[in-house]
Order: C-alpha cells, then sequence, then structure tokens
C-alpha cells in the first residue's frame, strides 16, 4: 500500500472558516493527484447524512471509486444512491500555499459549524482512515470514539486480540 492518511490532529477553524491541513496529509493528498503545476486538490463528500463526518478523497482514489460506480447499469438504484452521495454531494477543495483549505458552507453545514460559531473559536479533527481522511467537529468526534471504543471493547470482551480481527493469510 502506498502512504496512508493515518493519525488524528486537531485544527482550529479561523473567522473565515479556513483549516490547515496536517502535514502528514497534505503529503498523501500530493502523491493523489496527478495534475501538475496546480495547487494539490482533493474531494471532500458531505453526502450521507448518517455520518457526523466529511470523507475526504485524494484525486486519484475519487477517480477508482468513480470509475467503479460508472461500471454499475445506468439507472440503477445502486448507481442513483452512490451518485448522489459520492459525486453530487461533494465538493472539490484547492490547498492553499500556506497548507490550508477553506471549508465550503455545505461542508460547515454537515460538521454543524455555524458562521458565528466559527468567529470563536471551533476546532476541527482529521481522522486518517488509510485510503481517505475524515474531518469532524470536535466534540462530535469525541463523542463518536467513545462510542465506538465502547463498541470495539464488547466486540473483544471474551480477551481475543484485535488483531484476531484481520482475515487470516492465505
Amino acid at each position: 500500500m502506498a502512504e496512508a492518511f493515518r493519525g488524528e490532529f486537531n485544527q482550529k477553524v479561523d473567522a473565515k472558516a479556513r483549516a490547515l491541513i496536517p502535514v502528514a496529509f497534505r503529503r498523501v493528498l500530493d502523491a493523489g493527484d496527478p495534475a501538475e503545476g496546480q495547487r494539490t486538490r482533493f474531494i471532500m463528500v458531505y453526502g450521507d447524512e448518517r455520518r457526523k463526518f466529511v470523507e475526504c478523497y485524494t484525486m486519484a482514489e475519487m477517480a477508482r471509486l468513480e470509475e467503479a460506480i460508472a461500471s454499475l447499469p445506468r439507472g440503477s438504484v445502486e448507481r442513483r444512491v452512490l451518485e448522489r452521495n459520492f459525486i453530487t454531494l461533494s465538493v472539490t477543495v484547492e490547498i492553499d500555499d500556506d497548507g490550508r483549505i477553506v471549508l465550503p458552507t455545505r461542508v460547515r453545514e454537515k460538521l454543524g459549524m455555524a458562521a458565528d460559531e466559527i468567529k470563536g473559536s471551533v476546532e476541527a479533527v482529521f481522522a486518517g482512515a488509510l485510503d481517505t481522511f475524515q474531518i469532524w467537529k470536535r466534540d462530535a468526534f469525541e463523542a463518536n470514539l467513545a462510542a465506538q471504543e465502547a463498541e470495539d471493547m464488547a466486540l473483544l470482551a471474551d480477551g481475543r486480540d484485535m488483531l484476531t480481527l484481520l482475515p487470516p493469510k492465505e
């Protein structure tokens, strides 16, 4: 596997809705944007109302996902759902020369970052997920992390090692 998004980073969102992309994430984003001579771009997907975060894809990773979606029959329910949630409800953003992005309005709405709240101090969490990363409002991330940890411990309640969740080597 090539470089991956890993770790979690707390980033301030300023009054202009700008946030700094963690350096480790910028390296992966740079490698995943084949356009040369331009600022690095990536895709923010804010669809799927069940999620309280925005999923971010490199340009190359999104191209792979788009190819998989396009391979589905036109008019099929699967293709329609995927197109709406990954294509329509997404936005391409550029990283500026200082390593920042401006969180688009729809993204801020998804994260629950009202304009008046951003004028104060709000933090976003950038959370790595291998081939994508997520952007959360910090309090939502903390609550989700606690809930997920409880579920994980219940799954491993019999003392199983976490690595037993991986498929066996062939």
